[in-house]
């Protein structure tokens, strides 16, 4: 019996020598600067959501979060640096929609973004304003609309891309009114909004940070935007559905990532510690203030929603008819 308990306490001694670094590591997570992979140049809604969240992740984990702005192939730059990079929780991702979009818009991936990037919370929805260019004196969607099906081709449509948030929320108004737009693909969203304050183009499905000081200023007509409920800087302008397109939603979103592979006891802090940023009073005034809609959750709920968007764009693509490049 002395024997039995001698082996015993032996096994369990050698099993906690055996885990206690890898709890200590998890534990003194983070031990360095992390770096935030931001897949846009600076300057859009992504990247100054990546500094607000950077900002307050340092001031939580107690070590600088430095963004890091790796823009090109429609973001496909950045987030196969983020896939390739160590999985040791240093390098992460402020993850755009393009992480469910572009798998199907590419021929050819550089990584695997089911496989290869671990979801850690969806932190925001990007709702898009179609705006006009202020030539048109449309005072509601369902002008538009008649205007539109009496003159098909005749509206010109701006987007930053083919399959990009911009060029869904066009396509599924087209799809959903019976209407034939003249879809213009430009490089970006800033040719397009240059070329539709110009008077170039009619109209845009536009971001909603970018579209709503633009509507308030005159500069742009605001008619309606793309998400469920009324944004709060613009409470009188209607939601698509309510303006008449029953069921219409098209929308955005971004969230924090990291490579697959990540121990789960990171991600899991990361979370945690992400939940209790988007739970302050401070980040939701912020993220309010430049038109975005704050969401929250577990890992895995933002792991199931990544995968129902990539299924959803896999959908629309093909429907659409989009030959990926």
């Amino acid at each position: 019996m002395k024997n039995w308990f001698r082996l015993t306490a032996s096994l369990v001694l050698a099993q906690l020598a055996f885990t206690a670094p890898a709890v200590q590591a998890d534990e003194a997570y983070p031990s360095k600067p992390i770096r935030l992979v931001v897949p846009y140049p600076p300057g859009g809604s992504i990247d100054m959501v990546a500094r607000m969240v950077g900002q307050k992740l340092s001031t939580q984990l107690g070590q600088p979060v430095m963004v890091d702005n790796r823009a090109g192939a429609s973001a496909n730059i950045g987030m196969d640096f983020v896939a390739k990079a160590p999985k040791d929780g240093y390098t992460l991702l402020l993850a755009p929609t393009g992480l469910a979009s572009n798998p199907h818009l590419f021929a050819k991936m550089p990584f695997d973004a089911l496989k290869d990037i671990a979801p850690i919370i969806r932190i925001a929805e990007q709702p898009n304003v179609l705006v006009l260019n202020p030539k048109w004196t449309f005072k509601s969607v369902g002008e538009l609309i008649a205007y539109a099906k009496a003159n098909p081709g005749k509206l010109s449509v701006g987007t930053s891309g083919v399959g990009g948030p911009q060029d869904v929320a066009a396509r599924r108004f087209m799809q959903m009114t019976g209407t034939d737009l003249l879809n213009v693909a430009y490089k970006g969203g800033a040719p397009a909004l240059a070329d539709l304050m110009g008077g170039q183009i009619d109209m845009m499905f536009e971001t909603s940070p970018t579209a709503v000081p633009y509507a308030k200023s005159g500069k742009l007509r605001a008619l309606a935007v793309t998400s469920e409920k009324r944004l709060p800087t613009l409470s009188d302008i209607p939601t698509v559905a309510e303006a008449g397109v029953t069921g219409y939603k098209s929308i955005g979103w971004m969230g924090l990532a990291a490579p697959a592979g990540t121990p789960r006891p990171v991600l899991d802090k990361l979370n945690e510690q992400m939940q209790q940023i988007l739970a302050s009073a401070d980040m939701k005034k912020q993220i309010a203030e430049i038109s975005l809609e704050i969401s929250g959750g577990t890992a895995a709920q933002f792991s199931s929603f990544v995968r129902s968007e990539w299924e959803d764009y896999a959908k629309f693509v093909k429907d659409s008819n989009i030959t990926p490049q």
